[in-house]
């Protein structure tokens, strides 16, 4: 079930309803984790089963983690969890991937493959990425394990983020699931509000961008250096505006219903280093890939090689697990290979660049990722980058719903480094925040495209 789709206000006013008439922690649970589990088995009842199996052993393995003293068994304990979790997800996701990277390799050596019709399950990579930190957190001792089969459950499975993230910790929301959380109005009035704006951001700016980015990276030849230009900028518009504008929708959902999940993105086009921008963007994952990848790695308490491989290697992984292909592996490498830059700059000359090169020089890297992250293939990739940046002749297409939304994103971002960040929430008790929302929701209701655009991170 897609957030734009009819069915789901339907869906969550039900739940919404339902929930808040629950006023024991038992009932309530079963409530949402039956209503999460209808929630996802309406795109394919099949892969139910997939959130079962992670669910059940992962708590298991976590239980008995936590009644071993020794230190080897809870490493073969984890090591299971780490196994069944990137095994299924290995399965479904790269298979066909090293089947066709390979078999060049294969075939030379006389074994002949196929590929098989292998369905990518909705949210795999996120829901894994989300027990995997549970049980390794339990290893690691820095949580104790959940007694209560109903509330891990509920926290693998909960629909605001199963899809799509945010990646939430266990230590972020099994406490929450432990209690019925008290009924706060302001609370609920600013989940509603992060829900429009989530809604906005999608329908509007994300839909409208994505159309003229289709069109033009279908049949880049064809386009003049400067509409490719505008085309790349879109995109980072229309992927910043998709993805954000989900995560406002999950963490408005679960607001409503009294529960907080962590901040996702904080205005990324703002930042002025590469680092930056990975504490900005997506900034769920950038910790988990930080907490559980870069600093197993030794992170930066190796030598300065060490700590440049370290970044490279979590990177590269970080593409792979955004998509099974090339363009997203060198996306990832692409990544890395500037964080290392910026890192070693750093550490040579002890200088930190004037704001507005560092910034400069970290929209050029990102906007030349984000063609690679776009792009089908290298070749596709290849003619783009080209023709940008040798402003090649061609079509000269300049849609004025695309210049506008470009614009629109422009003038968010630097107007939320002004007073008007607080104005532009649209309190709880401002007077004009009923007057906003209600040019908000008929701009959402008149302006949206007919029928809907699958979000971007729904194929990761």
């Amino acid at each position: 079930m897609l957030f734009t789709q009819l069915e789901f206000p339907i869906f969550f006013v039900v739940v919404l309803l339902a929930a808040w008439c629950c006023r024991r922690r038992t009932t309530r649970n079963a409530l949402l984790l039956i209503a999460s589990y209808y929630f996802y088995a309406y795109w394919d009842y099949r892969f139910c089963g997939l959130l079962v199996l992670s669910t059940v052993v992962d708590y298991w393995v976590a239980l008995w983690m936590s009644q071993s003293e020794s230190d080897r068994v809870r490493r073969q304990l984890v090591t299971v969890s780490v196994v069944v979790n990137l095994g299924v997800l290995g399965f479904f996701k790269y298979f066909n991937f090293f089947i066709e990277s390979f078999r060049p390799l294969l075939e030379s050596m006389g074994l002949h493959t196929g590929t098989m019709e292998i369905i990518l399950p909705v949210g795999i990579s996120f829901y894994t990425f989300q027990t995997l930190s549970y049980t390794i957190d339990v290893y690691r001792r820095v949580i104790r394990p959940v007694d209560r089969f109903l509330d891990f459950a509920l926290y693998v499975a909960f629909f605001p983020q199963l899809v799509a993230g945010p990646i939430v910790r266990a230590r972020e929301l099994l406490p929450q699931l432990s209690e019925v959380p008290a009924w706060s109005s302001r609370r609920f009035y600013g989940g509603a509000q992060q829900m429009l704006r989530g809604a906005i951001k999608k329908v509007i700016l994300a839909d409208r961008l994505g159309e003229a980015v289709d069109v033009v990276f279908a049949g880049p030849e064809l386009y003049s250096g400067a509409t490719i230009t505008l085309a790349v900028v879109a995109y980072a518009g229309q992927i910043y505006y998709d993805f954000s504008g989900y995560s406002d929708i999950a963490i408005g959902s679960a607001k409503m219903l009294g529960y907080r999940f962590p901040i996702n993105f904080r205005h990324p086009y703002l930042a002025t280093s590469m680092a930056e921008f990975w504490h900005r963007w997506h900034m769920t994952l950038s910790r988990w890939l930080r907490d559980y990848l870069y600093i197993s790695l030794g992170g930066n308490r190796t030598s300065a090689l060490g700590t440049y491989r370290n970044l490279m290697i979590t990177m590269t992984l970080g593409g792979l697990w955004h998509g099974a292909a090339w363009t997203f592996v060198l996306w990832g490498l692409w990544h890395g290979l500037a964080l290392a830059a910026q890192r070693w700059a750093r550490d040579t000359f002890a200088i930190r660049p004037a704001r507005l090169l560092g910034w400069c020089t970290t929209m050029a890297v990102v906007l030349i990722g984000w063609v690679l992250f776009r792009s089908v293939d290298l070749d596709q990739a290849s003619t783009i980058l080209r023709r940008a940046l040798s402003m090649a002749p061609g079509i000269a297409w300049y849609p004025p719903l695309v210049v506008g939304a470009v614009l629109v994103m422009v003038a968010e971002h630097l107007a939320w480094r002004t007073r008007l960040r607080r104005a532009m929430r649209l309190p709880f008790d401002a007077w004009y925040s009923p007057i906003a929302t209600t040019i908000l929701v008929w701009v959402l209701l008149l302006y949206a495209p007919r029928g809907f655009r699958p979000f971007v991170y729904f194929q990761f």
